[in-house]
């Protein structure tokens, strides 16, 4: 039996905004109406977990409301034809919720919590809420299972050498802007095809191997699904 071609697909807040899920930062650097000092970095947890906390329980509320769209349905069908990894720039959990199997999450998770001490600490909380006295085994607050600005991106190294590994690379619904996440386009080998799907063009440098798609993720992936998978 022939090897399935690896796909490999980059994600980011432009799909899961067709779920109603708001995208991460508006056009006037505010996410929610918080600054992303405020809610989205260690300094920011440091003065006001509280707020920092809350902030992430609105967002799980948030997401026990939607349901995965078309987008993250067809990349679970490209799973008939290729061996597909997702590598995911959103904290949600839309792409498991539709069936993806292999799915890299580069920022974090939004249905877990973690020890405040120690990365490893993980723990599965759904949509549950974590409260000020929430504690790991250690004894320390519990935090959500995000990587905000200023941390590492522990995932990084895994993403990288998957992109590596692509015969096809998919981006969808990401403005490029964000690194290290944006610099996986750099990975792939200079034959392997690109494409970009995106209703805004992102400014990334052109390569004779890339496609734009200037769509939403919903109908850009039905036109390339029915291309890649035309018999």
């Amino acid at each position: 039996m022939a090897r399935k071609k690896k796909l490999v697909v980059l994600t980011g807040a432009g799909i899961s905004a067709e779920s109603g899920i708001s995208t991460f930062r508006d056009s006037n650097g505010l996410w929610e109406n918080h600054s992303i000092d405020e809610v989205a970095t260690p300094q920011g947890w440091q003065k006001n977990p509280g707020l920092v906390l809350e902030f992430y329980n609105q967002r799980r509320a948030q997401l026990a409301e939607v349901v995965p769209n078309e987008g993250h349905h067809l990349l679970k069908d490209f799973e008939k034809y290729f061996d597909v990894t997702i590598i995911t720039q959103n904290v949600d959990n839309l792409h498991e919720r539709a069936g993806s199997n292999d799915i890299i999450h580069l920022h974090g998770e939004l249905t877990k919590a973690r020890s405040s001490v120690s990365a490893s600490m993980v723990y599965d909380i759904g949509t549950k809420p974590i409260r000020l006295g929430d504690k790991c085994k250690k004894g320390s607050q519990l935090r959500p299972h995000i990587v905000w600005f200023g941390e590492s991106v522990p995932m990084i190294e895994i993403a990288t050498e998957m992109t590596a590994m692509a015969d096809i690379l998919i981006i969808v619904g990401t403005s490029m802007q964000v690194y290290p996440a944006a610099g996986l386009i750099d990975c792939v080998g200079k034959n392997v095809p690109i494409y970009i799907i995106d209703p805004n063009k992102p400014n990334v440098s052109l390569r004779p191997n890339m496609t734009f798609i200037e769509e939403i993720g919903s109908v850009g992936l039905k036109q390339l699904f029915d291309k890649l998978t035309k018999k």
